[in-house]
């Protein structure tokens, strides 16, 4: 039996779908996890901990500051460093009004520990889809490879590629056709528009939403800074539909 469930939570559709398991339960933990990243991180929420670290109404007493807020926090820190300035979600624009939103790592990381959830339940074979970005285990519910399709960035109804992807494994596609150019350089503070999109595949949701935000700012240039990221590949679309991609991402590549 396979389940399946869709939840509108943290401003878009996530959908979740189990291959080895029959239990409703296991579905209604990870709605309810769902729901309390939605209430924690949300920028468009004035009384989220985001949103108020954001207008520095948080000090390092406040209860506020769980496991959860400290690691999101601290992997941020790091991505600075590591990204040489290009991911910095204390430099770009938010939705409630200060320069703080560490979504372009949140919701692959709220994703990724909802993977592991369920593998905690003794679950092996799922697929979570967040608004396009993706934790995989095990195959299919045909027991062959999932099927991942990417969206072509100039027409909604069309795909720029399909990718066969057994788990564990991660997709994430940083793009401006959902929410235009709203993904912004935080070195220059303007929207970045050389490419089109920009996904990564890899290991862990976290980083490669994380590393596809980056590549996407960084540009072609990018998929180079990428291949030094052991386990993690890319490819971008350009904006006149040029794609390239590294080696390790075109192994993943459908006909």
């Amino acid at each position: 039996m396979t389940l399946h469930h869709v939840e509108q939570v943290m401003g878009m559709a996530v959908s979740i779908d189990i291959v080895d398991a029959d239990d409703p339960a296991v579905i209604a933990e990870l709605v309810d996890w769902f729901h309390e990243v939605d209430e924690t991180f949300s920028p468009y929420k004035e009384s989220s901990t985001v949103s108020r670290i954001g207008r520095g109404e948080v000090d390092s007493d406040d209860p506020a500051l769980t496991a959860g807020v400290v690691e999101v926090l601290l992997r941020c820190e790091q991505l600075v460093d590591e990204t040489n300035g290009v991911f910095d979600v204390w430099s770009v624009p938010s939705p409630n009004g200060t320069n703080f939103d560490p979504c372009g790592y949140v919701k692959g990381w709220s994703v990724q520990r909802a993977a592991d959830l369920l593998e905690a339940s003794g679950v092996r074979r799922f697929c979570i889809n967040a608004g396009g970005d993706i934790v995989l285990r095990g195959a299919g519910p045909d027991g062959n490879a999932w099927r991942v399709g990417i969206r072509h960035p100039d027409d909604p109804m069309a795909l720029a590629m399909v990718l066969g992807c057994e788990g564990p494994l991660a997709v994430a596609t940083s793009a401006s056709y959902e929410r235009g150019a709203h993904i912004v350089d935080p070195r220059v503070g303007s929207p970045s528009t050389e490419l089109a999109s920009a996904t990564v595949i890899g290991p862990d949701l976290g980083e490669a939403d994380a590393y596809a935000t980056t590549l996407y700012v960084m540009g072609v240039a990018g998929l180079g800074w990428l291949t030094g990221k052991p386990g993690y590949s890319g490819c971008v679309i350009t904006r006149d539909g040029a794609m390239l991609s590294t080696d390790e991402f075109d192994a993943h590549l459908v006909a």
